[in-house]
């Protein structure tokens, strides 16, 4: 396959398409090829007036040649802070005019995501990509495939990946520090519901039918993308866009990408069978107000079945073991492992984990320490793993399946109801109606 874009018609969610679904490998495009650990990369930025340039801040070893953002006024920060870097508005013009660009770094709203991934990818760039990796099930698993098929680097965007909390739970786990786990709670206290989350974003519960102009500064139409079309207004750019299924997959892509990273990976989870949902003030514009999701995971490679249920804008019950007096994970989220043996919290961001009661952990003898740890910043891991040609550790073949379990929650929250999921082939099977958030149609003139 060529570099044209591939039709988003010929995806039909079934294991057999995107079997067929091939990417020019890098060395066949020409690209920059493995770097020597001694050189820098050049590496550009897309989307950088919000998250984006705080993970710049952590490339600065590296060279920053190219800056790309479609709100001149909101990047303007970093634009000043990197006065050597060519600056653009169109992503698609600087990876057609930057030829020397090694890496790129995307931080956009997460409708953007996988376009923008998809076109570096097809031109043999590394890309680190923020989380959610995707704004649906179907992107996640082509750019999935996307990395596998062109050997880039990639990396998304989830810093407690990187961090000693989330080794210290799968090491403890496999040392049998709780048993077997078969039941997990995760949470977060905060929701994307507009006056649920965002303080700037309170007077807008409903999509705005005012019609402001557009600053001088924004590109309305690229921001847009491959989202529907609709009028500019300050309650989707800048920040609040989260808050709108269009746009943003809500706490479950933001803080569930990060809160359900180390159930995924220490319990080494794979595709759901079902995922059921209930939630608090749904409509078809906004993320609910709260939710419960609720999981089941089949046995796998001698594990045993687990239920995830994942708590947003509500705490998980607490625990019967947790003493009075004691915080429970993070104070805005956390997760909480229950064992045949006992139990296990965490926090959201790394934070290390504790057996609960405290007594408890103060019998437990700390295991050896057996997974490889990494130094310094989750960027920098993504950026050693590109020089070495080697994967980062939350590359897209792991990301792109987490992010898949965070959004097929969406999908159930959408349809209010337990939905059953064919994930080989990308279908729920019980529902029909629901495999049209498997995959959501993009706007005339784009394609992934």
């Amino acid at each position: 396959m060529s570099e044209e874009h591939i039709s988003r018609r010929g995806f039909l969610g079934t294991s057999a398409t995107v079997a067929a679904f091939t990417i020019v490998p890098r060395h066949v495009l020409g690209g920059a090829g493995q770097t020597a650990p001694s050189a820098k990369l050049n590496i550009a930025g897309i989307g950088v007036g919000g998250m984006g340039r705080s993970n710049l801040s952590q490339l600065e070893s590296e060279n920053i040649v190219a800056l790309c953002d479609v709100d001149h006024a909101y990047a303007a920060g970093t634009f000043q802070k990197y006065p050597q870097a060519k600056v653009y508005t169109d992503y698609r013009e600087m990876l057609d005019q930057e030829k020397g660009i090694d890496a790129v770094m995307i931080a956009t709203p997460d409708h953007t995501h996988a376009v923008i991934s998809m076109a570096a990818m097809r031109r043999g760039k590394h890309v680190y990509c923020q989380k959610p990796l995707t704004h649906d099930v179907h992107e996640a698993r082509l750019l999935a495939q996307a990395a596998r098929e062109t050997g880039v680097t990639t990396q998304m965007g989830i810093q407690g990946h990187s961090d000693e909390g989330i080794r210290l739970i799968r090491e403890w786990i496999e040392d049998g520090a709780i048993g077997e786990v078969r039941a997990v709670d995760a949470w977060c206290s905060l929701s994307y519901y507009p006056f649920g989350h965002a303080s700037w974003s309170s007077q807008w519960s409903r999509r705005p039918q005012e019609t402001p102009p557009v600053p001088a500064t924004l590109n309305w139409d690229l921001w847009l993308g491959p989202a529907p079309e609709r009028a500019y207004h300050p309650a989707y750019h800048p920040r609040v866009w989260r808050c709108w299924w269009d746009f943003g997959c809500g706490m479950m892509g933001d803080r569930g990408a990060h809160t359900l990273d180390p159930v995924v990976w220490a319990l080494k989870l794979g595709h759901p069978t079902s995922i059921e949902a209930t939630s608090l003030d749904l409509n078809p514009d906004i993320h609910p107000l709260a939710s419960v999701v609720t999981y089941q995971f089949p046995a796998r490679a001698g594990l045993p079945p687990v239920k995830l249920t994942w708590y947003e804008g509500v705490r998980a019950p607490r625990p019967p073991e947790l003493e009075d007096g004691r915080r429970m994970g993070h104070a805005e989220g956390g997760v909480l492992f229950k064992g045949t043996k006992g139990k296990l919290v965490g926090g959201v961001y790394g934070e290390g984990p504790r057996l609960i009661p405290e007594s408890r952990m103060q019998e437990y003898k700390l295991p050896a320490k057996t997974l490889p740890r990494v130094a310094g910043s989750h960027e920098q891991d993504w950026v050693r793993a590109c020089k070495a040609g080697k994967n980062a550790g939350a590359d897209f073949e792991y990301s792109g399946l987490l992010t898949e379990i965070c959004l097929l929650g969406n999908i159930a929250k959408r349809v209010d109801a337990r939905i059953e999921w064919d994930g080989p082939n990308l279908k729920v099977t019980n529902l029909p109606e629901a495999n049209q958030y498997v995959r959501t149609p993009y706007r005339d003139g784009w394609t992934l």
